[in-house]
């Protein structure tokens, strides 16, 4: 994990009290209280799940008060551990993935995290069922329209301050603002208001993974105390608040959600992470009408200048060979301009090589070009188009599988835009829990993630229509 999101980060808790002593229950009692977590939620009618950053250590992200936490390094004056990932890679651990499935199941009705990594909403909680107390890395927001953007890169901000972005609404164009809140920033409103609700009407309040220190935040869970519910507090270290809690469990939290999953005898669901880009061409005829200039551009689908962070260079092929040099682009943004004669058809092949953290190394698109030709647009419905990936890639057991979602022309310049969706990662979670426990993060697979499988096979796109000259 970088400096850069540990400074980022700094703010969710105060500095007191760092490098606490984490507490582990025998096997015996840990089962036991798994078990009674387990009855109490099959009992529950409103189930309301606290989260901090001890749900997202098995991620890769550090949290702050434990033996390597953040703060505990910096007192001792010790480096921040490097990260295995990128930020923006990240995924999401069992403990949310078993979330999602309560929350499928009607069990869960609302999660209140402290977190900004935004794995909560990567993992498939719906929006209106979460509030990320103290904002979110990956979302932008529209200070006018309301309208939230979730990006695949680590917005550049923090402090609800401007970026280099607008937002995407025609009829309104204003500046957007990050999501993570500063020092001095009060929590806002849209994310307290819905979970002090939910708490209040909650009869159990589960916290996972944090310390419960941080003010107004931490005493959201005691709400549900008032109404007659109970507070239940998974962390390994002790709370300021385990005397108001009816079940105090001190282990990890994947281990305890796994044994609760087990008892409940719910599947975890997998995850299967979804990627979007663009592939763009630009041409123009030239005076004489024998030539079409063109340019060719694999892009973001978040905004114009916006950065791909899951692809690292595109090599660029033509099946015919005759008068095209093939090309590499190393360097964001990847662009290719070329000239080649008005009535000449060809069709290029793209690898697109993936990044770290991916769980397959390139994809193949072919892209035939006839400028002749005219090209019709469509708009496939992205929420099919996701499910049929998703269940492709669930029985296949693998990522790779893609679709086109969308293409449309624009006039001037002269373009069309087609965009692609591609799964790039698929992670299984295994529930079982043994007789005898042991305190360690809790094993995930991930399908061809190390970059050196030889099962990683080429995905290719199946041929579209040809690029057009003319609407």
């Amino acid at each position: 994990m970088s400096l850069g999101y540990a400074e980022k980060l700094s703010y969710i808790e105060d500095v007191g009290n760092v490098g606490m002593t984490e507490h582990f229950d025998p096997s015996h009692v840990l089962l036991e209280k798994i078990e009674q977590l387990a009855i109490m939620i099959k009992k529950s009618k409103h189930l309301v799940v606290f989260t901090g950053a001890g749900i997202s250590t098995s991620c890769g992200i550090p949290d702050f008060r434990g033996p390597k936490g953040i703060w505990t390094l910096q007192r001792e004056g010790k480096a921040l551990p490097e990260a295995s990932l990128p930020f923006h890679r990240a995924v999401p651990s069992l403990t949310h993935m078993a979330l999602v499935e309560l929350e499928k199941a009607g069990i869960l009705k609302f999660v209140i995290s402290q977190n900004v990594d935004g794995l909560h909403l990567r993992s498939g909680i719906p929006r209106e069922k979460l509030s990320e107390l103290h904002g979110n890395s990956f979302m932008e927001t529209c200070p006018s329209c309301g309208t939230e953007y979730f990006r695949d890169f680590e917005v550049e901000t923090i402090g609800l301050k401007e970026t280099s972005r607008r937002c995407s609404d025609a009829k309104c164009g204003t500046r957007l603002k990050d999501t993570v809140l500063d020092w001095e920033d009060a929590l806002p409103p849209k994310e307290m208001n819905p979970a002090e609700k939910h708490c209040k009407q909650a009869d159990i309040v589960l916290c996972l993974g944090t310390s419960l220190q941080i003010t107004p935040a931490c005493n959201l869970p005691l709400k549900a105390l008032r109404g007659g519910g109970q507070v239940v507090i998974v962390n390994l270290q002790k709370t300021p608040k385990d005397k108001n809690a009816s079940l105090v469990i001190h282990g990890f939290s994947d281990k305890v959600i796994a044994g609760v999953m087990e008892h409940l005898n719910m599947q975890i669901p997998p995850f299967i992470r979804i990627d979007l880009f663009q592939i763009i061409v630009v041409h123009a005829l030239s005076n004489d009408e024998k030539y079409v200039n063109w340019t060719l551009q694999v892009a973001s689908t978040h905004a114009q200048k916006a950065a791909l962070p899951f692809i690292k260079s595109v090599e660029v092929s033509f099946l015919d060979q005759e008068g095209f040099k093939p090309a590499i682009l190393d360097k964001q943004p990847f662009r290719l301009k070329r000239r080649t004669a008005y009535t000449k058809a060809f069709e290029m092949v793209l690898n697109l090589n993936f990044g770290d953290g991916c769980g397959c190394s390139s994809l193949e698109v072919d892209v035939p070009i006839d400028f002749t030709s005219s090209t019709d647009g469509f708009n496939f419905d992205k929420d099919v188009i996701f499910q049929k990936l998703r269940d492709k890639a669930i029985v296949q057991s693998k990522c790779g599988q893609n679709a086109v979602i969308e293409r449309r022309t624009i006039l001037t310049p002269r373009s069309e835009i087609t965009t692609y969706a591609v799964v790039t990662n698929v992670v299984h979670y295994s529930k079982a829990v043994p007789d005898s426990l042991t305190n360690g993060d809790h094993k995930k697979r991930k399908d061809s993630l190390t970059g050196t499988s030889s099962s990683r096979k080429r995905s290719k796109v199946s041929k579209g229509k040809s690029i057009s000259k003319k609407v």
